[in-house]
C-alpha cells in the first residue's frame, strides 16, 4: 500500500465512521475504496467489518443519553444481532468468492435504495408504529439484519432504523442510538469470528480503525449538523462506483 492509499484509506474510514453513527451506511464509503485499490472483495469486507468496531464503539458512547431505558429491550434484540451476524459471517467464509461478486453488487443497489428512501420511509413508519405489535417480529427482522450484516453489512443501520421504526414507539434518534448499539453487536461478533478463521490485512485494520473511532465521534456530535441531502448524494454516488467496480 503506497502512502497516498493509505491516506485515502484513512480518510474512508473517518467519512465511514461518522455516517455509520449518523446514518448507517459507511461500509459503502471503506469497502468500495478498498476494492478500488485492488484488494480482493472478501478481504476488503472482511478487514473492512474488523476496522470499523472502534467507530461503532465512538458512535454509541456519543448517543449513550439516548439509550437510557433501552437496557431490557437492546439486551433482548442484541441476541438477534450477535446470532445473525455470525451465520452471515459463516455464509461469507463458506460460500465461494465468486458468489460474494454476484451477491454484493445486488446489496449495494438495495442499500442504495433505502438510503435515499429513508426519509420517506421513517414518515410512513412514525405513522404505522402506533397500531403495530412487535412481539417476536421485531426480533426476527433484527436476526436477518443481523445475517445482512455479518455478511457485508452496507446500510445495516438503515435497515434496523426501519425495522424497529416499524414496531416501536420511539423518537428517531433514540432509535438511532439502538441502531448504534446493535449494529456495534453485530460487527463485533462477525470481527471476532473473522479474526479467528479469516484472511485480514491488518495494515487495513489499522487505518480504518484510527479512522471511524475518530469519525463515530466526530458523526455523534455533529453529524446531525450536516446536510441530509448532501450526505446521502455522496453515498450514493461511492455505492454506484462500487458497482461499476465489482462488475467490471
Amino acid at each position: 500500500m503506497t502512502p497516498l492509499e493509505a491516506a485515502a484509506v484513512l480518510a474512508a474510514g473517518v467519512g465511514a465512521g461518522g455516517i455509520n453513527a449518523v446514518v448507517g451506511s459507511g461500509s459503502l464509503i471503506t469497502f468500495p475504496t478498498l476494492v478500488a485499490i485492488g484488494y480482493p472483495p472478501v478481504v476488503a469486507n472482511v478487514s473492512n467489518n474488523i476496522g470499523l468496531v472502534p467507530g461503532g464503539v465512538t458512535g454509541v458512547l456519543g448517543y449513550r443519553a439516548e439509550l437510557t431505558g433501552q437496557r431490557a429491550r437492546l439486551v433482548r434484540l442484541g441476541t438477534g444481532s450477535v446470532l445473525g451476524s455470525l451465520v452471515g459471517g459463516f455464509l461469507l467464509l463458506w460460500l465461494p468468492e465468486s458468489a460474494f461478486k454476484v451477491i454484493v453488487p445486488a446489496l449495494i443497489a438495495v442499500a442504495l435504495v433505502l438510503v435515499v428512501i429513508q426519509p420517506w420511509l421513517n414518515q410512513r413508519l412514525v405513522r404505522r408504529r402506533a397500531h403495530a405489535v412487535a412481539g417476536p417480529w421485531l426480533w426476527l427482522c433484527v436476526f436477518a439484519a443481523g445475517m445482512y450484516g455479518g455478511y457485508f453489512g452496507a446500510a445495516q443501520g438503515v435497515v434496523l432504523i426501519g425495522m424497529m421504526g416499524l414496531f416501536l414507539d420511539e423518537s428517531l434518534q433514540r432509535l438511532n442510538a439502538a441502531k448504534n448499539l446493535l449494529s456495534l453487536l453485530v460487527n463485533t461478533a462477525a470481527a471476532v469470528l473473522f479474526v479467528l478463521i479469516a484472511e485480514v490485512d491488518w495494515t487495513v485494520v489499522a487505518l480504518i480503525a484510527i479512522g471511524s473511532a475518530v469519525g463515530g465521534f466526530l458523526g455523534a456530535r455533529i453529524g446531525r449538523r450536516l446536510p441530509a441531502p448532501l450526505l446521502r448524494g455522496v453515498i450514493v454516488v461511492v455505492g454506484v462506483l462500487a458497482i461499476i467496480k465489482l462488475l467490471s
